[in-house]
């Protein structure tokens, strides 16, 4: 059997620094954010070139904290892409805003810079371009255009911690960038956990007391918050991995390489980089109009495979109000 993803393997390798990075958070008894949290938001601050990190409970948190820190909120609109999971929609839903698609790529199914002008209204507030699969979206055009029209980049890059965009990490060209620690992704926790990176040490430390009921002393509450904060276990996991990333990400890219070598000859078609984007393959997309045929195939070998994403986010019910039907966003 070929797992699509193997944890357990991952953790071999690791295993007496995840050991003694969870023995400490036990033994201290530093559940609920403390020196284990501090240290991560340090270290990761200084890993992705950014000036504050906001460990909070997960990505999709993260996504909304941000929009919220931005000013985003009732009336406002977001402009993002439709093929991403659907936290990337769901948190601009969650502050009262109302998300707009644009199609994205053919090649690279990244955002569409070209296309931005033709959805931004008076009401736009924030644009989000997704890394997908690990793949650095061309962000020139796209901070061009928030700068013209006055609106905050909010970066997700939630499946793309590492990658870099013109040599310049990726969650370094907005305001803010997003990023999930799920269990599965290229840097991920033993549970839940998200974070937000920025500039602005003042937002930086308006994140801080929102994830933590709005306080940033002991039950003296300055506004309303929410209880988003990454425990101490976390935080000292994703640190005990963090030195470990970069050479994992390496060993991913080798892995793609070898991968297109492998199945040129094979009728399939493999999503595009952009030049100048170094990816790191959180997802090894591969496309073919005999997608279920070829995944019952493979399953009957033990060769595990997923399909990223099935639906896209506005033909989810979830969103049919929006009144964007099939054939809406060809591409996507």
């Amino acid at each position: 059997m070929v797992p699509f993803l193997d944890l357990h393997a991952q953790y071999e390798t690791i295993r007496a620094d995840i050991d003694a990075a969870v023995a400490r958070v036990i033994r201290d008894s530093a559940f609920i954010q403390g020196p284990e949290l501090k240290a991560f938001e340090r270290d990761f601050s200084l890993w992705c070139g950014r000036q504050e990190t906001v460990g909070v409970h997960a990505g999709s948190t993260a996504l909304m904290f941000a929009l919220t820190a931005a000013g985003v909120g009732p009336g406002d609109e977001v402009i993002t892409v439709p093929n991403s999971f659907i936290a990337t929609a769901e948190a601009v839903s969650h502050v009262g805003a109302t998300p707009v698609f644009v199609d994205v790529d053919p090649k690279t199914l990244l955002m569409d810079a070209a296309l931005l002008e033709q959805v931004v209204t008076e009401r736009t507030r924030a644009v989000t371009p997704v890394h997908l699969f690990g793949t650095p979206v061309p962000m020139e055009p796209i901070c061009a255009f928030a700068e013209k029209h006055g609106l905050v980049v909010i970066e997700d890059a939630a499946q793309a911690h590492g990658a870099k965009w013109q040599g310049k990490p990726v969650g370094s060209f907005g305001q803010y960038a997003c990023y999930s620690f799920y269990p599965g992704k290229n840097l991920g926790t033993f549970g839940e956990g998200g974070a937000v990176t920025t500039d602005d040490v003042e937002r930086a430390a308006y994140l801080r007391k929102l994830r933590n009921h709005g306080s940033s002393e002991k039950y003296l509450h300055d506004m309303v918050g929410w209880n988003a904060r990454m425990g101490g276990l976390q935080a000292a996991v994703l640190a005990a991995k963090l030195p470990h990333l970069d050479a994992w990400n390496a060993s991913r890219r080798s892995h793609a390489a070898a991968y297109r070598e492998a199945l040129q000859s094979l009728p399939l078609t493999f999503v595009g980089v952009p030049s100048g984007a170094e990816p790191v393959h959180h997802i090894f997309a591969v496309r073919t109009p005999k997608r279920d045929e070829l995944q019952r195939s493979l399953t009957e070998r033990g060769i595990a495979t997923g399909v990223h994403y099935p639906v896209t986010i506005h033909l989810q019910r979830a969103y049919a109000h929006l009144g964007k039907g099939p054939g809406s966003f060809p591409e996507a």
